[in-house]
């Protein structure tokens, strides 16, 4: 199993930019694909991004599309999604999520189901 530890969420302005971070542990950190999701307040959670196992391939959804930036260091065992130009909408609980199945190079929308494990969540909250 993989442990992962969400940081970085906080108070921002809207045009804002926050870099989280995601440390995980329990299992060999090249052998698994990173996502994020996030929760807004009263909301279903919803897919954002996923990083590779290898790190070299990415895939954002739409809504974060050119201001959201992922990657990971393998020496760290953490993934970093970098957010810029935040907006109101941005507001939301952010949980980076496991994939053990894919191949190294695949990145792609991660359905919840194929999800392997989650971390606690950090809240992002945007102020206009």
């Amino acid at each position: 199993q993989v442990q992962l530890v969400e940081s970085g969420g906080g108070l921002v302005q809207a045009g804002g930019s926050l870099r989280l971070s995601c440390v995980a542990s329990g299992r060999t950190f090249s052998n698994y694909a990173l996502g994020w999701f996030r929760q807004a307040p009263g909301k279903e959670r919803e897919f954002v991004a996923t990083i590779s196992a290898s790190g070299v391939t990415t895939y954002y959804t739409d809504s974060v599309k050119g201001r959201f930036t992922i990657s990971r260091d393998g020496a760290k065992n953490t993934v970093y999604p970098e957010v810029n130009s935040l907006k109101p909408e941005d507001t939301a609980v952010y949980y980076c999520a496991a994939d053990f199945r894919s191949s190294s190079t695949w990145a792609g929308v991660l359905r919840q189901d194929r999800v392997d494990a989650w971390g606690q969540g950090t809240l992002v909250t945007v102020s206009s």
